[in-house]
């Protein structure tokens, strides 16, 4: 049984990268606080990321830089990003200058990181 915590305490050794219009990334950042936990919230849409703050969040996701694409924007067709031929610097780039390709949410915890789709995923992680 999960008990919902009134007010969570700031954590700034967790962090969400997060979209607001996203259910899944809503979805993580509402089970976090209701064990009690309030992240560091990056809105990377808002705030995009560099290539090597991009690159290093993909060496500790520690998986290929094409599972962290959202395949079905706009841009991702556009830019041919599904050109197999296409290597990893090129991908970071194209997320970098276009950050609603990455997709969300990733949260990053001392446990480790990890894309939380589905959101009950962060819970792998606290």
């Amino acid at each position: 049984m999960t008990t919902s915590i009134d007010t969570p305490v700031n954590r700034p050794d967790i962090t969400i990268f997060h979209n607001n219009r996203c259910s899944n990334s809503r979805g993580a950042l509402a089970l976090l606080r209701e064990h009690g936990i309030e992240p560091n919230i990056v809105d990377y849409i808002a705030t995009p990321l560099t290539a090597p703050e991009l690159a290093e969040l993909v060496a500790h996701l520690g998986v290929p830089v094409r599972e962290l694409l959202r395949s079905k924007e706009a841009q991702f067709k556009e830019l041919g990003l599904d050109n197999a031929a296409l290597g990893d610097v090129q991908l970071i780039q194209a997320v970098a200058q276009h950050p609603v390709l990455l997709n969300r949410p990733i949260v990053v915890t001392p446990k480790g990181a990890k894309l939380c789709r589905p959101p009950e995923l962060v819970l792998e992680l606290i």
